[in-house]
C-alpha cells in the first residue's frame, strides 16, 4: 500500500488516499486511533459509479463511522472511476440500460453479466486491501462490511473470517446463484430495504434476507425510492456497528 496524500479533516479525521497495485482507495482513521489503541475497521462498499461521484456520501459515513471510534477503509471497484475500462461490463450496463428504457424485464443473464464478474474481481481485491490495512498498526480489528453491490457483500461474508459482521443494502440486482451463497452466511447482519425502491425487485430482496443462513438477521425496511433512506436507519445501522465492534 502506497500512500499518495494525507489531509486532516476539521473533526480530526485523518483522510489518506492511496494505491495498491492499479487499485485507488481511502482511508479515514479517527483522532483515537494509534500504535497504542489500534481501532475496528468498516469496509465502505458502493456502486459502481467511482470514488469521485461517491466522495461525498462515503466521506459522510466515514466521519459518523470516526465518531463511534472506527477506521473505515475504501477502494475503487473493478472498471469503474479512474480505473481502466472493463469492455464486458460496460457492455453489461448497456444491455440493463436499454432493457429498462424500454420497460423490459431485466434478464437473468443480463444480471450475471453485470455482477458475477464483478463479485469474482472486487472480493479478492477487498481481501487483498485488508490485509494492507490490518497491517497498520493503528487498526487492530475487529472487521465489518457496510453498503455497496450486495453480492460483493455476501461474497466476503462467506469467504473471509475476518468480517464478523454485514450491513447490507438491499438496493443492487442480485443474481439467482447467489441465493446459494446466501444459505452459508452465518454473520451477524443488518439489511436495510428501500420499500419503494425503483430499481429493485422488492420480493426478491426480501427472499435474498429470508435465504441469509445467519442466526442473528435483522431487516430494517422503510418506505421510500432508492435515495431516499430516513436518518432513523443510518442510526440503527451505527447502533449494529457498535454492538458487534466494541
Amino acid at each position: 500500500m502506497h500512500f499518495t496524500s494525507e489531509q486532516r479533516l476539521d473533526d480530526g479525521v485523518l483522510e489518506r488516499e492511496f494505491t495498491l497495485g492499479e487499485i485507488p482507495g481511502i482511508l479515514w482513521t479517527p483522532e483515537t486511533a494509534s500504535a497504542s489503541a489500534p481501532v475496528p475497521l468498516i469496509l465502505l462498499g458502493h456502486p459502481t459509479l467511482g470514488l469521485r461521484k461517491m466522495y461525498p456520501r462515503l466521506v459522510d459515513r466515514a466521519r459518523h463511522s470516526a465518531a463511534e471510534g472506527f477506521a473505515t477503509a475504501t477502494i475503487e471497484l473493478p472498471g469503474s472511476g479512474d480505473r481502466p475500462s472493463w469492455p464486458a461490463l460496460d457492455q453489461a450496463r448497456a444491455d440493463l440500460r436499454q432493457a429498462m428504457r424500454a420497460g423490459k424485464p431485466v434478464s437473468d443473464e443480463i444480471v450475471d453479466a453485470l455482477i458475477l464478474p464483478l463479485v469474482d474481481k472486487a472480493v479478492p481485491e477487498w481481501q487483498a486491501a485488508l490485509d494492507a490495512f490490518l497491517s497498520l498498526p493503528e487498526i487492530g480489528g475487529p472487521v465489518a462490511y457496510s453498503g455497496g453491490v450486495i453480492s460483493i457483500g455476501i461474497r466476503l461474508a462467506v469467504v473471509e473470517p475476518r468480517i464478523v459482521a454485514a450491513g447490507l443494502f438491499a438496493g443492487s440486482l442480485v443474481p439467482r446463484v447467489m441465493f446459494e451463497e446466501a444459505r452459508q452466511v452465518t454473520i451477524p447482519l443488518h439489511v436495510l430495504l428501500q420499500w419503494d425502491d425503483e430499481g429493485n425487485d422488492r420480493q426478491a430482496a426480501l427472499d435474498l434476507f429470508d435465504a441469509f443462513g445467519s442466526k442473528e438477521k435483522t431487516l430494517n425496511a422503510n418506505m421510500g425510492g432508492h435515495t431516499g433512506v430516513p436518518q432513523s436507519a443510518g442510526d440503527a445501522a451505527a447502533g449494529f456497528f457498535a454492538r458487534h465492534l466494541k
